[in-house]
């Protein structure tokens, strides 16, 4: 039992507690999966688990309730394992630690998980409360969504009952989502060329200190990608001093926008003073760039044993090339939606193994056409550099419904709790609603959740007023739920 347990309202903050304990990294899910299907049969409620390991359990109306709509409360069991640079921490084996700094729970040196599991919190409390009102509750929780939505991918058809979905995975306080971006992922290989390396000197170059976030709802801010950052930082070496890459990698998820990146280097010991002199010069001058979306940047050199091999000067120069100019970031902005973008690209981790450079990406559209787009220009750099691109099925997104029921009422009910206006919004994230909905085409969904930053990051924390107040309002939801 941690500190979060006194927080209100208790029964969430109880519920949440008990899932950083658990963990519960995408692909490995499973032990709080079983943890949920065991607590839910000695609660006598139904519970069933589909192929694919997604979790449904039922919980029947309260007295009088009965007449209204069955709502489906809808989280993902999974969380982004990320760490700060220095803390030991085994995502498979070890809690999450959260703690109470001010009106914020974060966690020590890793993420917190409060994607999704406030979420998931909240869905397990409505279960568990004996003094709610409520229609009656199907909870729909569901495996690896962090690393493609693959719960959703296998959900089965004729399966939950529900009229009304409402997800619990927004991360900000008085905004209501009824639409968000589809997705797919792109895998890129450039291959390696090795020769015998005959140089005298070898630097690792690591670049740290960069915020990073959510490569969906971060991508539209000045927040620099590691990755990127050191393709760039590489040109510009390259175009003063003659070196060769031995090996290079950045990022640890694909969903998240990298926030470290590092690279060994073989050159001419006689070249040392000019590389150093050019690489803190470029430093400064990124520092002044950057100096309010990233202000603790920094590159850290040290020297690094000989390798034996080394990527020959071609193969350097593609991969310099490659990462120089691949597209990153807001592609479009929406001419439909104001404020939103419509399409980006986020590449979330770059690896050198075995005989190819290997890239993985996240492309992200609030259209099928921006995708197509993306997929276009990414076959194009790799045909000019000689790398072969792959791309998953991806993800569809969710279109707003004019017809909804749901979201008028959750609005009116927001607005209440709030004293002013909440705001109706499409978010540039992937959320698991538009696959739902290719499943299930005629329920009604709606996306809510509390604030939550730097989502995907060791700075993720959630604010405790605003999880009150998502409380209220999924609460009143329930006890105002439509009649059949």
């Amino acid at each position: 039992m941690s500190e979060i347990q006194t927080l209100k309202p208790n029964l969430l903050w109880k519920w949440f507690d008990q899932i950083c304990a658990i963990p519960h990294p995408s692909y490995h899910e499973e032990e709080i999966a079983q943890f949920i299907v065991k607590w839910a049969k000695e609660k006598q409620f139904f519970v069933e688990r589909d192929a694919v390991g997604n979790v449904l359990i039922r919980k029947p109306a309260t007295k009088g309730m009965e007449d209204r709509k069955t709502i489906a409360l809808q989280a993902h069991l999974d969380m982004v394992p990320q760490a700060n640079e220095g803390t030991q921490h085994d995502f498979t084996k070890d809690p999450i630690q959260p703690y109470i700094d001010g009106e914020w729970v974060k966690a020590k040196g890793t993420t917190l998980g409060a994607d999704n599991g406030i979420g998931l919190a909240s869905c397990l409390a409505v279960l568990d409360s004996d003094d709610l009102a409520h229609p009656e509750i199907e909870a729909l929780l569901t495996m690896t969504e962090e690393a493609g939505m693959e719960g959703v991918l296998g959900l089965q058809p004729n399966w939950m009952k529900a009229e009304i979905l409402i997800n619990t995975d927004t991360e900000e306080n008085g905004e209501i989502y009824i639409g968000c971006a589809g997705g797919e992922d792109a895998a890129i290989e450039l291959p390696i060329v090795y020769e015998n390396n005959q140089f005298d000197t070898a630097l690792q170059i690591s670049l740290k200190g960069l915020n990073g976030g959510h490569s969906g709802c971060d991508i539209h801010t000045t927040r620099a990608n590691a990755i990127k950052l050191m393709g760039r930082t590489l040109a510009t070496l390259k175009s003063q001093v003659a070196f060769q890459i031995a090996t290079i990698r950045g990022g640890s998820v694909r969903n998240a926008i990298p926030r470290e990146s590092v690279v060994a280097l073989v050159f001419d010991a006689k070249t040392k003073a000019d590389l150093t002199a050019c690489l803190q010069q470029f430093e400064q001058d990124l520092k002044k760039e950057l100096q309010y979306a990233e202000p603790n940047l920094q590159f850290i050199v040290e020297s690094v044993e000989q390798p034996t091999q080394i990527f020959s000067p071609e193969t350097t120069a593609k991969v310099i090339h490659f990462l120089n100019v691949l597209p990153n970031g807001v592609i479009r902005n929406s001419d439909v939606v104001e404020n939103v973008v419509e399409t980006s690209l986020s590449i979330g981790i770059l690896a050198t193994e075995n005989d190819v450079v290997r890239a993985k990406i996240l492309v992200r559209s609030l259209i099928e056409n921006g995708k197509a787009d993306v997929r276009s220009r990414l076959r194009s750099l790799c045909e000019l550099v000689g790398a072969t691109v792959s791309f998953s099925t991806g993800y569809p997104g969710w279109e707003p419904d004019p017809k909804s029921v749901i979201t008028p009422l959750t609005k009116a009910i927001y607005d209440e709790v709030l004293g002013y206006e909440s705001q109706i919004k499409v978010i540039h994230a992937g959320l698991e609603c538009g696959l739902i909905k290719k499943v299930y085409p005629t329920i009604d969904v709606v996306s809510i959740g509390p604030t939550i930053l730097n989502a995907h990051s060791p700075d993720e924390k959630v604010h405790i007023p605003a999880v009150q107040i998502y409380w209220e309002l999924l609460t009143k939801i329930l006890e105002r739920a439509p009649t059949k």
